[in-house]
Formats: structure tokens, C-alpha cells, sequence
């Protein structure tokens, strides 16, 4: 696929994979992108995961038609990306690696190689030059991994993105763009908003036209939309007013008062969407709660504390640095209710949560008086 007429993709699609990372359903598969740059000298960005690596030599060569590389460039460290330096130096030992220095300590951690002069430093700001097309090098440390650069192609204005501004699903497979890729930033990136931040600042004085990411769609117009999510996601900022209700529940009485509540929102013309955190994708239900300005967590007591399913969302939620929202509590006990209690001393590590006044209370099952609670809770969240 041509980027540009010198600038070639060359990466695969994978559909055998169910779990990203070993824990991000990918029903649409994954992409591993790589890119291969024709110039008076040669430039390949990025291997793909180990799985694909006779497949990804085979586009490789095919781009450079029967030329050698002179540069294999490595943005990112991560197996999916990384897995196939040893295979390409075997069957391009002539060719030198340009990364970072972490990057390169990493490598010596992930394989045995014998660099020598093969090894190029590629410094934060500083360029390799292929002819008219000049690679500019911009650290982007914890985005989500220390040793990540960025590499920004003058001579079309692409941004070389790395992870930054990568989407769950192969390219294939026609998909909206924002869905997946505020659950891939979420789950993947969302911890890392104050790192992000300073990437974007950087990134605005690069007269970017074109983002070549490590996964999905390579970003060519509007870019300004793609941007600003970026910009709104890594700052905490809701995309919208509207409300997330998450619940766990045994034998359903807690998901029924989730449920009334989430009726008596969308009556009112909230826009809500209703996650059971035991049967519904966890990393899905991790994105709306960012999406929206205010959350809802629905919880049985169990064992003095809270569902297990509720614990494992509550952890992800701190984990990924939740904060700048309203949340309401919904709980439930036969004889001695208190998962209010617990889900908010989970939450007092986020910054900037306010507590609805009410929370609501069922003590077995849902009763007239619960009614009358929730549909207070509703008001207050309007």
C-alpha cells in the first residue's frame, strides 16, 4: 500500500489473535504496522509481531525491489513491534538499528545480538538523513513505554506515531475509528494523560499532514478531530456529559435497581450506557466511564467487600488515572450492606471525584422505598 509514492506500508493483519496483550478482546483482529521509506538510502520503520515475520520480510522485499535497506528503525520496544530485529539482521546483516539507548538495553534484554557498529543512537530532536527525506527523532518516554520515540518525516509532514493514536482491529476490517481506538488509548496509554500531554505539545510545531501509527488506519484528513481526542483524552476531560452504570450482581436484584436507574436517566435525556461487569467487555466499560462525565457503580456486598467483577473494574479505573467526575453508588447487602463504603475508599486515591448525595441502599431486593432513591439519584445526576 503506497503512503506516499517513496513511502510504502508493509505490515500484516492478524486474526488469530482473541487477546491483545493477553487481555483486550480484539473480535476484528489486530494490525502491526510497518513502513519502509525509499530514498538514496533505505529506511525501514518497525518490524511486527514474531507470528508474521516471514510474512513481513516477504512485503519488505517486495517494497524495495531488490534494493538493501541501509536503516532498520525501531520506535518501541514492545514484542508486537520488535519481535523480528534478530530475523531481519539475518537476512539483512548489512543494515544498521536506530533507536534510543533504553531501547537498545531493552534489546539486549529481549535477544542476544551482536550490535557493534551496526548500533546508530538516534537522539531526542536530532535527524537521520535519507536524502530528501529527513527523519526528525522525538522521545515520547512513557507512551506508554520509556523508551518510545516518535519520528516525524519532513519532507511530507508524517508523524511516525509509535502506539500514540493506534486502534484495536485489522485493517481489513471497515470500522468506525473513535470506538476502538478510545479503548485502545484507555486501556493501553490512558494512565500515561501528563506524558501524552507533552508529546502533544511537541507535536504542534511539526506541521504534521499525515499519522503513520503502529496500529490501524493510517490518519490523513481531519486530523485536527484525531488530535483533539488526544487532547481531551491524556487531559481526563469527559467527551460528553452523559452517564456510565457499571454493576455486578448475584442474583439480579442489584442489576435491576442499575437498570431502573439507567431508565429513569435516559427519560430524562442523559445519554447512559449500562455495562454488567461479569458478562460485558471490562476494557469497553473502562472507556465510557472516560467518555462520560459522570459514572454509577452498582455493587453487591460479598465477603465484607465488594463483587470481585466490581473490585477488578475499581482497580483498572485508579489504575488508569480516573478523576474530573461525578460518581453515584448503588448498594446491596442481605444483613450488613457495605460496598458503598468500600467502592468510595477505593476511589479516594483518583483526583477530583464528587460523590453524589445520594446513594441508594437495597437491603435483599428492590423495594418501593429504593424507587423513590434511585429516581433522587437520577435528578441529581441530571
Amino acid at each position: 500500500m503506497k503512503i506516499t509514492d517513496n513511502i510504502l506500508y508493509v505490515g500484516v493483519n492478524d486474526h488469530k489473535v482473541d487477546l491483545f496483550e493477553g487481555q483486550y478482546r480484539v473480535p476484528n483482529g489486530m494490525s502491526y504496522n510497518s513502513y519502509v521509506i525509499l530514498d538514496e538510502k533505505t529506511a525501514v520503520m518497525d518490524t511486527v509481531d514474531g507470528e508474521f515475520g516471514e510474512q513481513w520480510l516477504q512485503n519488505v522485499e517486495g517494497a524495495l525491489q531488490g534494493r538493501k535497506p541501509d536503516y532498520l528503525v525501531i520506535q518501541h520496544m514492545e514484542p508486537d513491534h520488535s519481535a523480528n530485529i534478530p530475523l531481519f539482521l539475518e537476512r539483512y546483516p548489512e543494515a544498521q538499528v536506530v533507536s534510543t539507548p533504553p531501547a537498545f538495553k531493552m534489546m539486549n534484554q529481549f535477544f542476544t545480538l551482536e550490535m557493534g557498529e551496526k548500533q546508530v543512537i538516534a537522539a531526542n530532536g536530532g535527524e537521520l538523513v535519507l536524502g530528501a527525506h529527513k527523519l526528525q527523532f522525538v522521545y515520547a518516554p512513557m507512551v506508554h513505554w520509556p523508551e518510545v520515540m516518535m519520528t516525524y518525516e519532513a519532507e511530507n509532514g508524517i508523524l511516525f506515531s509509535a502506539d500514540g493514536f493506534g486502534k484495536f482491529g485489522a485493517l481489513d476490517v471497515e470500522e468506525e475509528w473513535t470506538g476502538e481506538a478510545r479503548r485502545y488509548y484507555m486501556g493501553i496509554v490512558g494512565k500515561y494523560g501528563l506524558q501524552v500531554q507533552n508529546v502533544l505539545k511537541k507535536a504542534a510545531g511539526l506541521g504534521i499532514r499525515m499519522i503513520c501509527p503502529l496500529h490501524g488506519p493510517v490518519l490523513r484528513e481531519n486530523l485536527e478531530y484525531y488530535i483533539g481526542l488526544y487532547d481531551t483524552w491524556s487531559s481526563y476531560r469527559p467527551e460528553r456529559d452523559g452517564v456510565t452504570v457499571a454493576y455486578a450482581s448475584i442474583y439480579g436484584n442489584t442489576r435491576q435497581a442499575a437498570l431502573y436507574l439507567a431508565e429513569e436517566l435516559r427519560k430524562k435525556g442523559m445519554a447512559v450506557s449500562t455495562y454488567d461487569l461479569a458478562r460485558d467487555d471490562m476494557a469497553a466499560a473502562l472507556a465510557d466511564a472516560f467518555r462520560y462525565s459522570k459514572l454509577v457503580l452498582a455493587c453487591n456486598t460479598y465477603n465484607a467487600g465488594i463483587n470481585p467483577f466490581m473490585h477488578d473494574f475499581i482497580v483498572r479505573l485508579v489504575d488508569h488515572n480516573y478523576q474530573k467526575r461525578t460518581v453515584g453508588l448503588i448498594e446491596n447487602g442481605s444483613w450488613a450492606p457495605m460496598a458503598a463504603k468500600a467502592m468510595r475508599a477505593m476511589l479516594e486515591e483518583s483526583k477530583e471525584i464528587t460523590f453524589a448525595e445520594h446513594t441508594v441502599t437495597l437491603l435483599s431486593a428492590m423495594k418501593q422505598e429504593n424507587t423513590a432513591q434511585l429516581e433522587a439519584l437520577a435528578e441529581e445526576l441530571v
